[in-house]
């Protein structure tokens, strides 16, 4: 089993509702979340210290915020040095408040907004540059990693074997997810952060 023993993390926790960017350039922007249960956005504590670890990797990188949501992973990249971000969102709503917290923080050149399903879209295998590593974030919503843990399995399995050298994947699940269902996938570095649990997986080739 390659999986990194599981680190269990204390933080405090913040309400999702008031969103903001919490690092780099746009640090403080507000995003527009009107707290609707299906979206789910990574809490405040869980992305901060999702940033902490992989900011090494955000700046220059083109990063696929996989369930777009309120945006909060990709936006935050940007704002951090990212080069672009390419959303994918099915909820129509969901979608368009996505668009209007691109267009509030004025990033519409540096970003693209795919509405649809994103197991039906990176089926059908977009072209997707590799001159520089990815960081592709896959944040669900939890019930999708028991029911549909193949489907989630072979969306990753797809982009890591397109992922150039040294792009990194960070996929959040919650407690109740056997990690060894991606073990095949892998190695990755796990990290606890209750009820959210952090994979953490850098493609290497060689």
């Amino acid at each position: 089993m390659n999986r990194k023993p599981l680190k269990k993390n204390r933080l405090q926790s913040v309400d999702p509702v008031g969103l903001r960017i919490i690092g780099g350039r746009l640090k403080g922007s507000k995003l527009k979340y009107a707290g609707d249960l299906r979206v789910r956005p990574m809490k405040d504590r869980v992305r901060e210290a999702t940033f902490n670890l992989i900011h090494p990797y955000v700046a220059g990188a083109y990063v696929l915020d996989l369930f777009g949501g309120t945006g909060a992973l990709g936006l935050e990249s940007l704002s951090r040095g990212a080069a672009s971000c390419v959303f994918t969102e099915q909820h129509f709503p969901t979608a368009r408040v996505l668009r209007e917290n691109i267009a509030t923080l004025g990033l519409e050149e540096r970003t693209q907004l795919w509405v649809g399903d994103v197991f039906l879209t990176y089926r059908k295998t977009p072209e997707l540059p590799v001159d520089r590593p990815w960081l592709v974030f896959c944040s669900p919503p939890y019930r999708f990693f028991n029911e549909r843990t193949e489907a989630v399995r072979e969306l990753l399995a797809s982009l890591l074997s397109r992922s150039p050298e040294k792009s990194v994947f960070v996929v959040e699940s919650d407690t109740t997810f056997d990690w060894a269902a991606f073990d095949a996938l892998g190695p990755w570095e796990i990290r606890a952060y209750p009820p959210a649990v952090l994979g953490i997986h850098q493609v290497r080739r060689a």
